[in-house]
């Protein structure tokens, strides 16, 4: 039976939130804003991205000075056409008393100069003439501004972003394990495309809008005020009915597309988790209901994009209107007026004009806010990560262990992940170069936890951790680490090629020595099976390796960082029996000479363990090695007698 819509509106709205490709959030007029929540500090956060624009000043006040030309140029290119019109005006009835605004006067005045100057008389189509070459060397001139403005913030905004994701970049490279482990990849990953996104939209666009925006408005409002402050007074009239529609119907619009988004986000969840599935499905004859359920989440999707869709595709026409019924009064009341000798024949045209620009900035103005609130908001998001607390730095006198040997102790060592629950207690432990030592229990026992605190992902709450007798607080973190060499249960392999990848372990080895730890892990024969061999192209984290492959190439990897402690964390646990075997010789040669600590998933790859380590519930309850926990017939007899594999 399907589920209802409800049910899986909720589990797949979950799953939506976590998808690597979520679509961005969309909301006002035809879908151009982008939801984002208002920031908490919008001061702050935009002082914060000023600091990025170091560097970019003197192109940022080219900008600025383009921006107010493109504006000037504009609006001064339309006003020329009021002294044509008054000039011809006055040809046909040369009686006509025109009494022209200031800008009108001056504009005449260097239209009328100009001609005598270049074309030496004073004819009408000569005046004319002469308004028009000026009329096309100032849309020129806002051509050319508009151009290098485009540009140089371009340039400035690509290099704002570029130091905003390498600052972004450089921060997670020094936050602690603890932080990944708290947090889903795909939120991390939301910082890197959506927030930053988010943020060059605003940089390259919205800020340049809203000040292109706010300094048009200006321009326009003194233009018009000085041409008939009466229709001014008429134009400004209609403002606050602009502003109540404008903001009434964006807010309808962001209800209903933050609806839609939801939906898809719900179908698109859907979708992921049925073409992954899709052989569970089939083995299960599940094909019937996952159609009944896709298409209930499909019809509830086309509801909400219809009221989305009608809400943001009306804003345009009802604004547009809106405007239009202002234009109509202005002409018709500036009609009146210029009867009376109020206003003349051009005024009156260009005012006309300016008054429907005049709405244009405002409608603007009102839907870039909910894309720069949003930006901001992401912004905010960037600089929660940058502001995490990095790993503790190293001592001063920090230990660098030019030779270390890896003798290991731990002496009453007692941590827990929160301070409110302990995972740990008591651990008292050596290990010798060259002796194994085997972590077995139950899940959540603590095994991969001692491991974890070993190479200081976590520091300890109580005891001590050394090697060679030195307090792992007090060595270098990249020396402690370099020393040890973990495989882990799931492999991660980089694209590039197998030779690459194995020289991950040690960038500065040589291509012999990679193969001769490839040899050393027993990967040298199926590596050699390959296309290309050691150049074999690797993509999607090895998809065309086994993954007793992929595990070789860790194993190889670790053998060529030479590292004196080695730490194997179930590495076998997810191959089958025959090339866990090939595994094993791999890591037999590996351990040779090394310091080893085994993490055992199947208690036969222990039993050559020098000392062998039984936790249940964070303590060692049982050790030795294996012929002595069996004679104790304790935990590990029984899970050895029992259960040859660990719930």
């Amino acid at each position: 039976m399907a589920r209802s819509l409800e049910q899986l509106q909720q589990q797949y709205n979950s799953i939506a939130k976590k998808n690597a490709f979520k679509q961005r959030p969309q909301g006002g007029p035809r879908g151009r804003g982008m939801m984002g929540g208002k920031p908490k500090s919008a001061k702050k956060t935009i002082g914060r991205l000023l600091t990025y624009m170091r560097g970019f000043r003197l192109r940022f006040a080219l900008v600025l000075a383009c921006m107010l030309l493109t504006t000037v140029t504009s609006l001064v290119g339309g006003y020329l056409l009021a002294p044509i019109i008054n000039k011809l005006t006055k040809a046909v009835n040369p009686d006509m008393n025109i009494k022209s605004s200031p800008f009108e006067r001056i504009a005449d005045g260097w239209i009328t100069k100009l001609s005598g100057h270049f074309f030496d008389n004073d004819k009408v189509m000569t005046y004319v003439l002469m308004a028009l070459i000026m009329l096309g060397a100032i849309y020129c001139i806002g051509v050319i501004t508009t151009y290098t403005q485009a540009r140089l913030m371009l340039s400035i905004s690509q290099g704002m972003i570029e130091r905003i994701r390498n600052d972004l970049f450089a921060k997670l490279q020094k936050l602690p394990v603890r932080y990944f482990d708290s947090r889903q990849t795909g939120e991390i990953m939301s910082r890197f495309t959506n927030d930053i996104d988010n943020i060059d939209v605003m940089i390259n666009n919205s800020f340049t809008q809203l000040v292109s925006g706010a300094v048009t408005l200006i321009g326009t409002f003194i233009f018009m005020i000085t041409t008939s402050w009466i229709l001014t007074l008429i134009t400004v009239a209609f403002i606050p009915l602009l502003l109540f529609g404008g903001f009434t119907i964006g807010k309808l619009s962001r209800k209903y597309y933050a609806a839609q988004q939801s939906a898809l986000g719900a179908v698109n969840g859907y979708i992921e988790e049925t073409v992954t599935g899709q052989k569970v499905v089939k083995v299960f004859n599940h094909e019937e209901c996952c159609v009944e359920e896709f298409s209930a989440l499909n019809d509830d999707m086309r509801d909400k994009q219809f009221k989305a869709q009608f809400w943001g595709g009306v804003t345009g026409p009802i604004m547009g209107n809106t405007s239009q019924i202002s234009y109509a009064a202005t002409v018709g009341i500036g009609g009146v007026l210029m009867i009376f000798g109020k206003i003349t024949a051009g005024g009156l045209t260009v005012f006309a004009n300016y008054s429907r620009q005049f709405a244009m900035p405002i409608n603007m103005l009102s839907q870039q806010m909910a894309t720069f609130f949003s930006a901001l908001a992401g912004a905010e998001r960037v600089f929660e990560v940058m502001d995490e607390v990095p790993e503790a730095p190293d001592a001063d006198n920090a230990d660098p262990m030019p030779d270390m040997k890896g003798h290991v102790v731990m002496e009453h060592v007692t941590f827990g992940y929160n301070p409110d629950k302990t995972v740990l207690k008591d651990i008292n432990l050596y290990a010798k170069p060259g002796q194994k030592i085997a972590f077995v229990g139950s899940t959540g026992a603590g095994k991969t936890t001692i491991t974890n605190l070993l190479n200081r992902f976590y520091d300890i709450n109580e005891g001590t951790i050394t090697i060679d007798g030195v307090n792992v607080k007090d060595i270098k973190r990249d020396v402690l680490r370099k020393d040890i060499a973990m495989v882990l249960q799931d492999t991660h392999l980089f694209s590039g090629t197998v030779m690459e990848n194995i020289r991950y372990g040690r960038l500065d080895a040589t291509d012999d020595e990679v193969i001769a730890a490839a040899k050393t892990a027993s990967a040298h024969s199926f590596i050699m099976r390959l296309s290309d061999g050691y150049q074999t192209k690797l993509d999607g984290d090895g998809a065309n390796l086994s993954q007793g492959q992929r595990q070789l190439l860790n194993i190889a990897r670790a053998a060529l960082s030479k590292a004196p402690i080695l730490v194997l964390d179930e590495a076998t646990s997810s191959v089958d029996t025959r090339t866990e075997r090939h595994i094993e010789h791999g890591m037999d040669r590996l351990m040779k000479d090394r310091t080893t600590f085994v993490i055992a998933h199947r208690l036969s790859t222990v039993r050559n363990a020098n000392a062998i380590m039984v936790l249940e519930h964070g303590e060692i309850i049982e050790r030795g090695d294996h012929d002595d926990l069996l004679a104790q017939k304790g935990r590990y007899y029984e899970l050895y007698t029992g259960v040859k594999e660990l719930d």
